[in-house]
C-alpha cells in the first residue's frame, strides 16, 4: 500500500486526556480516532492490527475444534430475566425498548444468548462436548471510561462458550482453553503470565485471567519465585498462621480516651503500641445486611477475599449513618467488642483475616465516639464467625502454595479470561440434555474471552520508547515500510522496484511515497512502529545499495538492491 493512498493521520503531541501510553501512541501513530467517551472509530492501520490478532485467535481456536458463529449483539430482555442479571448487572448495561416499548439490551457478554440457542438445538450428551465462539462487538457502559481501548465502553471482543455433559470433561476442555490462549498471545509476540482469578459478575467456581507483563498495567499480579503459583491481586494469597491458639482467662479490656483519634497509624502512635496490635474493623454493606472484616492493622483487606466468604453479590463500604446504627459511633471507632447482631438493614456478619488470632493484647475502637479499647483478646472479647485469608498479599510475602519462595508483585493488563461457569446459566435457563440414563441434565458449562482492542493495546505498553510503537512482527499492520529519503528519479525509480519486488513476494509493504522531507518520513515511521524500515536514498542509489533498519533495535545493515527481497523475506517470516 502507498502512504499517499492511506488515511495515517499522524500527530506531533498527544491529546490532553490521554492517560496511558497505548492511547496517547495510537491517537498520535493514526490507529483510532474518538467519536464520544470510550467509543472509537479505528482507522485503517489500527483495523489491521487488530484483523491479524483476531485471526491468530481464530486459527488457534479452530485448531482447538472451537465452532464460529455470529450472535446478535441486541438480546431480548426475557433472557437476562431468566438469569437474573437483568436487575442485578446494574448501569454498565445498556437498555433500550423497540417501538413495541419491549426490553432490549446491547450485549456486553452472551452467556444468555448462546444457551438459548444450546437448549433449542442440543438434546444429547451425544452431542456434547461443544464449543461455540465469535468475534463481535460489545457495549458496557463503564462509568469513568479511560486509558483508550484498555477499558472503552464499545469494544471487539472474542466470547466463547463450551457445553459439557460431565464436570470431567469440563475440567479437561478447561486446560485446552488454556494452552490454546497461551499460544494466541505467544504467536501475538507478547510476553503473558496466567493466574488465578476472580469470577466477578460472570459467576462460576473458578476463573484464570492471561495478563501482559508492562510496567503501566492497571492490575498487578503476585508470583512466587519458586514455583508456578500465580493470581492476580484479588485472589492472591500468602502463608498465613492458620491454626487457632487457645485461651484463657478473662477479658483484660479497658477503655482509653482518643479523641479524634481514627486512623491505624495515629492511635498506635498515641498508645505507643505496634500496628500489629491494632484491629482494624471495617464495616460494609451487601444485600440483604452488614459485613465486618477484621484485620490486623498493618495488613489491608482484600474485600474481593471479603465479598466471596459471605457469598454477596454485591459489596460497598458503609455510609457514616450505617456505621454509627451498627456501633453508636462516628466512623473511625468501630470495635468488634459488642458489636449488634443485626440492624435495620439486617443480619451483622462477622469475618477475622487470620493475622489476629495470635493478637493478645490487642488495641481497636470501642463503639463510642473518642475512644479506643485496650487489651482486646479475640475468641474472649468477642468471636467472629469465622477466620479465613483476608490479606492483600504484599511483595515478599512466603508462597501459600510452596510455602519456599517469596511472592513477586508486577503490574499487567488483562487480555484474555476463562471461567469454568458449572451450571450458573444452563439449571436457571432450564437448559437440559438427556444423559446415558435417558435423564434430564443440566449442561455444563465454560466461557472463553479476549480483548480484540486490549491486546493491541497492550502490545503497544509493552512495546514502545520515546520515538513511538514498536509493533511485534506477527500484529504490525505491515511488515516492512520502504522510505524514499527524497524525490530525485532514480531514487523514486528504485524504490517502486523493491516495492513490486516485495509485493510479489508476498510481503505486506508501506510505500511512503509522499513527497515529504526525508525527517518527516522517519519520524512518522518511527511512531507507526513497523518492524523494518527499507531506506533509499541518493547516495545509495549511486552505490547501488539501500539501509534497512530494524525498529526495535535500531541497527541498520547496507543491503546491495539484488538482496534486498530475499533478506527482507527471511526477517518476515513468522
Amino acid at each position: 500500500m502507498r502512504y499517499s493512498q492511506m488515511l495515517i493521520p499522524t500527530l506531533r503531541e498527544a491529546p490532553s486526556d490521554a492517560e496511558v501510553v497505548s492511547h496517547k501512541l495510537m491517537i498520535r501513530a493514526g490507529l483510532i480516532r474518538q467519536l464520544a467517551r470510550g467509543i472509537y472509530d479505528y482507522l485503517p492501520l489500527g483495523l489491521k492490527v487488530l484483523r491479524k490478532i483476531e485471526q491468530i485467535t481464530r486459527e488457534e481456536l479452530n485448531r482447538a475444534g472451537c465452532q464460529e458463529v455470529l450472535l446478535p449483539v441486541i438480546i431480548p430482555a426475557e433472557l437476562w430475566q431468566e438469569t437474573g442479571r437483568w436487575g442485578f448487572y446494574g448501569k454498565e448495561l445498556l437498555r433500550l425498548k423497540d417501538r413495541n416499548e419491549r426490553d432490549f439490551c446491547f450485549g456486553p457478554t452472551q452467556e444468555e444468548i448462546i444457551t438459548d440457542l444450546v437448549r433449542r438445538e442440543i438434546r444429547s450428551y451425544k452431542e456434547l462436548p461443544k464449543n461455540f465462539y465469535q468475534i463481535h462487538t460489545k457495549f458496557r457502559d463503564e462509568i469513568r471510561p479511560r486509558f483508550g481501548l484498555m477499558r472503552a465502553r464499545e469494544f471487539i471482543m472474542k466470547d466463547g462458550y463450551s457445553f459439557h455433559a460431565t464436570e470431567k470433561s469440563l475440567n479437561e476442555h478447561y486446560e485446552l482453553m488454556r494452552k490454546t490462549y497461551v499460544r494466541i498471545f505467544e504467536r501475538c509476540g507478547l510476553r503473558t503470565k496466567v493466574v488465578e482469578a476472580d469470577t466477578g459478575a460472570i459467576g462460576g467456581s473458578s476463573s484464570h485471567e492471561v495478563v501482559v507483563l508492562a510496567e503501566t498495567g492497571e492490575s498487578e499480579v503476585a508470583f512466587c519465585d519458586a514455583c508456578d503459583y500465580s493470581a492476580n491481586l484479588e485472589m492472591a494469597s500468602s502463608k498465613t498462621a492458620k491454626g487457632e491458639k487457645k485461651r484463657s482467662g478473662s477479658s483484660k479490656c479497658r477503655e482509653i480516651k482518643t479523641p479524634g483519634l481514627k486512623t491505624v497509624e495515629e492511635v498506635a502512635a498515641f498508645l505507643k503500641v505496634k500496628r500489629a496490635q491494632m484491629i482494624k474493623t471495617l464495616v460494609y454493606l451487601r444485600d440483604g445486611g452488614i459485613v465486618v472484616g477484621l484485620i490486623a492493622g498493618e495488613h489491608e483487606i482484600n474485600e474481593v477475599k471479603l465479598k466471596n466468604a459471605c457469598n454477596a453479590r454485591f459489596l460497598t463500604m458503609a455510609d457514616a449513618a450505617t456505621v454509627k446504627e451498627l456501633t453508636g459511633a462516628e466512623v473511625g471507632f468501630a470495635g468488634p467488642v459488642g458489636l449488634k447482631k443485626k440492624t435495620s438493614l439486617g443480619p451483622v456478619q462477622v469475618f477475622a483475616d487470620f493475622s489476629i488470632q495470635s493478637i493478645d493484647d490487642g488495641v481497636t475502637g470501642a463503639n463510642k465516639t473518642d475512644y479506643h479499647l485496650t487489651g482486646v483478646v479475640p475468641d474472649v472479647d468477642f468471636t467472629p464467625d469465622q477466620y479465613l485469608d483476608l490479606r492483600l498479599v504484599k511483595e515478599g510475602d512466603s508462597c501459600g502454595r510452596c510455602e519456599k519462595g517469596r511472592l513477586q508483585i508486577k503490574r499487567g493488563i488483562e487480555v484474555g479470561h476463562i471461567f469454568k461457569l458449572g451450571t450458573k446459566y444452563s439449571k436457571s435457563m432450564n437448559a437440559m440434555f438427556l444423559d446415558e440414563s435417558g435423564t434430564k441434565q443440566p449442561f455444563i458449562m465454560g466461557t472463553y474471552g479476549i480483548g480484540i482492542g486490549r491486546t493491541a493495546a497492550a502490545a503497544i505498553e509493552q512495546n514502545n520508547d520515546d520515538k513511538g510503537i514498536i509493533w511485534p512482527l506477527p500484529i504490525a499492520p505491515f511488515q516492512v515500510e520502504i522510505i524514499s529519503l527524497n524525490q530525485d528519479d532514480e531514487v523514486i525509480k528504485t524504490a517502486e522496484k523493491i516495492y513490486d519486488e516485495l509485493l510479489a513476494q508476498g510481503i505486506e509493504v508501506l510505500y511512503d511515497d509522499r513527497d515529504e522531507r526525508a525527517g518527516v518520513k522517519l519520524t512518522d515511521a518511527e511512531l507507526i512502529g513497523i518492524p523494518h524500515f527499507v531506506m533509499v536514498g541518493s547516495r545509495g542509489v549511486k552505490d547501488k545499495v539501500v539501509e534497512l533498519k530494524a525498529r526495535k533495535n535500531g541497527d541498520i545493515k547496507k543491503l546491495a538492491f539484488k538482496d534486498v527481497s530475499n533478506v527482507v523475506k527471511k526477517l518476515c517470516q513468522i
